[in-house]
């Protein structure tokens, strides 16, 4: 069965930093484009960040750029989303997706195969 597990959200101040992980499991993800998006309360679900497994291609939003970083890791089968300074209007759901075709990342969700269940993250000011 194929899950994607996301952890590491919590509450944090402005400014302060957190790191998301993504657990996969069920299958090899290492040809796969993975990909965090986020949905904050009464808005429509936004892209943040993609990657291909294991490689240097990366993608970002305008509103995110120069602060998160999107990495994968081979020997955890865990992609990361690491987040600096973070401000209020980051607060959101922040849910971690997989894409099983296509060569380089993209920020469109029904592009992605595969969802996690989501984890709670909020900045306070």
């Amino acid at each position: 069965q194929v899950q994607l597990v996301e952890s590491g959200g919590g509450l944090v101040q402005a400014g302060g930093s957190l790191r998301l992980s993504c657990a996969t499991s069920g299958r090899s993800f290492y040809t796969y484009i993975m990909g965090w998006f986020r949905q904050a309360p009464g808005k429509e679900r936004e892209f943040v960040a993609a990657v291909m497994w294991g490689g240097s291609n990366t993608y970002y939003s305008d509103s995110v750029k120069g602060r998160f970083t999107i990495s994968s890791g081979y020997t955890k089968n865990t992609v990361y989303l690491q987040m600096e300074s973070l401000k209020p209007e980051d607060t959101a759901v922040y849910y971690c997706a997989a894409r099983s075709s296509g060569n380089r990342p993209t920020s469109n969700d029904y592009d992605y195969n595969y969802w996690g269940q989501g984890t709670q993250v909020t900045v306070s000011s």
